[in-house]
């Protein structure tokens, strides 16, 4: 089952949109809000930042004795098989529905086991998720590896007080690049902005951004890559986010 988002990741979303000028004024979280803001911001230069976002504000796939639904489909009924059968949860259904269909009084499954059944599978498929993960980054620093003091171009998918993360365009490796490796001020977190902006130069690494950065160095018992930045952001115009000294 797909369950509802948590609003307050929900509400996260709408501030950050909001901050781009746009409107997303979801009604009670429903599946046709998120699919039309989608459209709408369709080939804008903040679409692949904010698609992204949005699918981190919503909540994990897991299996559940329970039918509520599945909120991506906007289903109130929702179960699923993959064919042919590879997973254990592909069985148990296989045996739910064989039984339904035969109008059997007695369930295949019993109820009081599916709770455990459900819980175990969903973990066991969140390890499998993992490992599938760890090993796609670990691919993508030995390709990182071979680049260090390369350049790329990158957007800003995260802000943080330590730094900004960021994913390059080209590759969809995402790396971080630590505030105490950009060069010629200070930066200091502006959570309004959703920025890092420089307290003498005021120039500012804001999310969604496009910036050029470079490898500085990889870490893959991490998994991590790092990055410094070798030009100032801009914003989705092109116009760089700079301000002179004493400028007003």
């Amino acid at each position: 089952m797909h369950e509802e988002p948590d609003p307050m990741k929900v509400q996260e979303f709408v501030e950050i949109v909001s901050g781009f000028g746009l409107k997303f004024e979801p009604r009670k979280a429903q599946p046709a809000d998120f699919q039309k803001f989608i459209s709408s911001i369709e080939g804008r230069p903040e679409e692949r930042m904010l698609s992204y976002l949005m699918l981190r504000s919503f909540k994990q796939a897991r299996y559940s004795e329970e039918n509520i639904g599945h909120f991506g489909l906007a289903s109130d009924s929702y179960t699923h098989f993959t064919s042919p059968i590879r997973r254990y949860p592909d069985l148990v259904v296989h045996r739910i529905l064989k039984a339904a269909l035969a109008r059997r009084t007695q369930p295949t499954v019993p109820h009081a086991q599916l709770d455990a059944i459900a819980n175990e599978s969903s973990e066991r498929e969140r390890l499998a998720d993992q490992a599938e993960r760890e090993l796609f980054e670990w691919k993508k620093m030995l390709l990182m590896e071979q680049h260090l003091g390369d350049t790329f171009e990158a957007i800003i998918i995260g802000v943080w007080r330590d730094g900004f993360s960021i994913e390059l365009i080209d590759y969809f490796v995402e790396g971080f690049v630590p505030v105490a490796d950009i060069p010629n001020d200070f930066y200091q977190l502006d959570p309004s902005l959703h920025a890092l902006v420089g307290r003498h130069t005021r120039q500012r690494f804001r999310l969604g951004d496009r910036i050029k950065v470079q490898v500085a160095r990889v870490d893959k018992l991490l998994r991590r890559a790092y990055f410094v930045p070798v030009s100032p952001a801009t914003t989705a115009s092109g116009r760089v986010l700079a301000r002179k000294r004493g400028s007003r």
